[in-house]
């Protein structure tokens, strides 16, 4: 059960939480095609080609194990690997990718995110905990969270336990104090328990819970969590 009176921040997952990814991911790749298309047209046959693509990829993965977090930084060097692989100027990379990242922070919030934001930044300090690279400003909600823990940065990503301490750590509480929200039942639910913190399982699908361990509370809208803080002030 969660305890409400052990809450002093609040942390908050990002993607598929606050926003569905894959729509904005969609997006974001075809505009990245469209601009290959017009300036490095050999490196954007590449990518239409699935096999092509997964080859990129693969290659980028087993290269560069030291940027697994980073999903920037990996997409980024792909682009620069199929630019190369195509005969055409790898320096394109950057504006190629600025493009796709661009795009990837043109998010459609959920109808209840923004006023579950307001509501809960006004009680307690936010913190993102992120693996994915949307950038709070430029998605325009950086106005509500205290600080930004992201796996690209920090090194690590959920469900290791050390990304959620330093979610706590940022806003100077312990890890039982926070309560974590996002929507992923092991990278967000899961890990938070093994760090210690209360877990609010955001279950927007009906999605079965796959662990034996189970999250402290499970909500289907922010505004049914919003909702127990409204029922205990």
């Amino acid at each position: 059960m969660l305890d409400l009176a052990k809450i002093r921040a609040i942390s908050f997952d990002l993607d598929d939480t606050l926003w569905p990814i894959w729509p904005t991911i969609e997006r974001a790749e075809k505009a990245l095609m469209e601009w290959l298309g017009r300036y490095a047209p050999m490196a954007a046959a590449l990518f239409a080609s699935p096999g092509a693509l997964q080859d990129i990829r693969n290659d980028v993965t087993a290269s560069r194990p030291d940027l697994n977090h980073d999903l920037s930084a990996v997409r980024r060097e792909a682009i620069r690997l199929a630019l190369y692989r195509a005969g055409e100027d790898p320096f394109l990379a950057e504006q190629a990718f600025e493009v796709f990242f661009a795009e990837r922070q043109r998010v459609t919030l959920y109808d209840d995110a923004r006023s579950a934001l307001e509501f809960l930044s006004a009680r307690f300090p936010l913190v993102s905990v992120s693996n994915g690279n949307a950038d709070l400003t430029r998605v325009g909600l950086a106005q509500y969270f205290r600080a930004a823990i992201s796996a690209h940065e920090f090194g690590v990503g959920k469900p290791d336990p050390r990304i959620f301490h330093a979610a706590a750590g940022a806003v100077d509480v312990t890890p039982e104090s926070v309560l974590h929200v996002g929507d992923d039942a092991t990278l967000d639910a899961l890990g938070a328990l093994n760090a210690g913190m209360q877990t609010a399982w955001l279950n927007r699908a009906d999605h079965l819970w796959p662990h034996e361990a189970t999250p402290h509370v499970t909500v289907v809208s922010l505004d049914e969590l919003c909702a127990l803080f409204h029922e205990a002030s």
